[in-house]
């Protein structure tokens, strides 16, 4: 089993009522797997919003990193966690 500590900044912060949690998976779980267990413990608000299980990224408005990096320049949701992996899930901020 591995241990990720997940953090949301912004508007997610604001939805869920949280900063941090730390979730446990298996070794070399996909990210997809921590997103769908965020959308079962958190349910319809964080599914609607954020992520919805069985999609190929996350919903439009936001993005995630995996230990300061964009998951789009690692493997996406099929990026393998391990132990100690810290993933920040916050809103895209636009404008000018």
């Amino acid at each position: 089993m591995v241990k990720v500590k997940v953090e949301y900044l912004g508007y997610i912060k604001s939805l869920l009522k949280k900063r941090f949690e730390e979730l446990e998976l298996e070794e070399g779980a996909p990210l997809a797997e921590l997103l769908t267990m965020l959308s079962e413990r958190h349910g319809e608000p964080f599914k609607r919003e954020v992520y919805e299980p069985g999609y190929e990224d996350l919903k439009e408005g936001f993005m995630a990193m995996l230990n300061g990096t964009l998951i789009g320049r690692l493997q996406g949701l099929r990026t393998p966690l391990k132990d100690g992996d810290h993933l920040i899930l916050m809103t895209l901020v636009d404008g000018g």
